[in-house]
């Protein structure tokens, strides 16, 4: 314990006394300076959540730093993309998909002797990041569909021509057309 009394505030960098400190990852708090970043709630030992030096409760870290996109965030039965802009979080917006299109189709040309090229990226496939599917080795990351850039593994993949697609992509663009298919069994009619 320093000269003076107590501990720095991770917040103020006042001293904090023992009467009113709360610690946190091995910092030391005002029980008044122990509050959100955001939102300014108060936190106790069951609501805060940390990232770096900075203390959350649990709804603006995972606003912040969880899952995005339709359907996370909301709790149980209900939906929400809310991602936190009203409480001044700012995101960054992950690159855009793209599809199967090596932009150096000379690559494969200085891959060591022997070594995959991801057909998505035109790089070396190492064996740390190697996956297997639709006949060629790719890189975990590249291992999307083609058509919406969802994640696949093996029991979820289709592939055509070299490109490999997630179930419900393939079925939409390479399935049976008409009226009639997928309305369950006994339905089956062809339309011209």
């Amino acid at each position: 314990m320093p000269f003076g009394g107590g501990n720095k505030c991770g917040c103020c960098q006042k001293t904090v006394y023992f009467a009113e400190e709360v610690q946190c990852e091995g910092k030391s708090f005002h029980k008044s300076c122990f509050l959100c970043m955001v939102c300014k709630k108060n936190l106790d030992s069951t609501t805060v959540a940390v990232h770096m030096d900075e203390i959350f409760c649990k709804s603006c870290y995972g606003k912040k730093y969880g899952p995005k996109g339709y359907g996370f965030g909301g709790g149980a039965g209900t939906l929400s993309m809310d991602k936190g802009e009203s409480l001044g979080i700012k995101h960054d917006e992950p690159a855009a998909h793209r599809p199967t299109n090596n932009p150096n189709p000379n690559a494969s040309k200085f891959a060591p002797q022997g070594s995959d090229v991801c057909p998505r990226c035109g790089k070396v496939v190492y064996a740390a990041e190697k996956v297997v599917g639709g006949g060629n080795s790719w890189h975990k990351a590249c291992f999307r569909c083609a058509n919406c850039g969802k994640g696949l593994e093996s029991t979820t993949l289709a592939d055509r021509d070299g490109e490999i697609y997630c179930k419900a992509c393939y079925a939409k663009n390479f399935g049976p057309k008409g009226f009639g298919f997928g309305q369950g069994a006994g339905a089956l009619a062809h339309a011209q």
